[in-house]
């Protein structure tokens, strides 16, 4: 008998999915009222987004860009906490890439933090993630 998917890695999966799909309307009813985000720009702390408002514009401009494309690598979580481990491809042809990782608190079912981190090197990240944010209507 399968295990049910605990309702944390429910939250962290259908989050995912709505980057992987480029479908930020799978997005509007997990980000809590007092969400606070810290992107992954600029290093090292990032951008601090708060509130639902500017946490779910950020992520939904983020999900709607089809100039770059997100793959999951493993996605976990436990209690309120989960993490998702995600590469991130863009550029010409989308032959750039990063890897980074999301850490994020769940709770009642809506994500209350979010944090994201990436291994950048070289890789130009922070003027592909402002491009795919500031651009277009979300």
């Amino acid at each position: 008998m399968e295990t049910p998917l605990s309702p944390t890695l429910q939250v962290i999966q259908r989050f995912n999915q709505a980057f992987v799909r480029h479908d930020a309307a799978l997005l509007d009813d997990l980000i809590a009222e007092d969400c606070v985000m810290e992107s992954v720009e600029p290093a090292p702390d990032g951008t601090r987004y708060v509130g639902r408002t500017a946490c779910l514009a950020f992520w939904k401009k983020l999900a709607s860009n089809r100039d770059g494309e997100f793959a999951d690598e493993d996605i976990v979580a436990g209690g309120e906490h989960g993490i998702i481990r995600w590469r991130y491809r863009f550029g010409p042809g989308l032959s750039k890439s990063v890897r980074g990782v999301t850490v994020m608190r769940v709770r009642d079912g809506v994500i209350l933090e979010a944090h994201g981190y990436v291994k950048s090197g070289e890789v130009p990240v922070a003027t592909s993630v402002r491009s795919a944010t500031t651009s277009g209507d979300a």
